[in-house]
């Protein structure tokens, strides 16, 4: 008897990694140097390995900054302009009556950018509108570090030629201290976005926020990351 329930046990021990648990991840050993090293595999196999840094942040180290240290004869480095922060902010009106138009744009601005969105409340109550005070009517999302600059790739290459009819984006959208402005009518212009599970569409406004101390800075900064202004007039930044 004392046989079967050690064998019963052994079988019960067995099967624990059977069910829908996760598997422990598996490991290979290799020989270094005399040594024996453990590697691990599995889907967590990278999670201690270094991340690559973007590839338009890295470009700016490389290039762009030695660009506009000559062009704007910057002796000093730390005067040399850099992206700070994105934002993407949606105002959501229809939201006053269905809030679950609000849900939809909070998940699809969570799958372009891959970062949570904050929701926004209004400020006070606006009777001819419906709207009460504390009322959640739009939503925004502040981008930082490596997913700032992997968004701003993303949108100059990929999801601007989208656009229909695309010309340039203007160059009068700046705000006289550095940072830039411009509105997006369509959601659909991101490929993250599929267009079959849509319910309908919406526009937002994306604000690139630099270090530049004024518009002629950020305008050739944001020019040299990529971005397609209409024209060619370099001084567009000033008018």
């Amino acid at each position: 008897m004392a046989t079967k329930e050690k064998k019963g046990g052994d079988a019960a021990k067995g099967g624990a990694n059977k069910g829908g648990g996760p598997k422990p991840a598996k490991s290979e050993t290799k020989k270094k140097k005399g040594a024996e090293v453990k590697v691990a595999r599995g889907p967590h196999a990278g999670a201690g390995k270094p991340v690559p840094a973007p590839r338009l942040k890295d470009y700016y180290e490389k290039t762009v900054r030695g660009r506009l240290s000559e062009q704007f004869s910057l002796t000093n480095p730390h005067q040399i302009p850099t992206m700070t922060k994105i934002v993407l902010n949606v105002g959501a009106g229809e939201a006053i009556k269905q809030p679950k138009f609000l849900d939809n744009i909070v998940e699809e601005l969570a799958t372009i950018t891959g970062q949570q969105p904050v929701r926004r409340k209004a400020k006070k109550s606006i009777a001819n509108y419906g709207l009460r005070e504390g009322q959640e009517i739009g939503a925004s999302v502040t981008l930082r570090g490596a997913r700032m600059w992997e968004f701003l790739d993303r949108f100059v290459t990929i999801a601007l030629p989208r656009v229909r009819d695309f010309r340039g984006v203007s160059t009068k959208s700046f705000d006289g201290r550095g940072n830039y402005s411009l509105g997006v009518k369509e959601q659909l212009i991101f490929p993250e976005i599929n267009y079959d599970s849509i319910e309908s569409t919406h526009g937002m406004d994306i604000t690139f926020v630099t270090t530049a101390p004024g518009d002629d800075l950020a305008f050739a900064l944001l020019k040299e990351l990529g971005m397609p202004f209409r024209g060619n007039d370099k001084t567009g930044a000033r008018l």
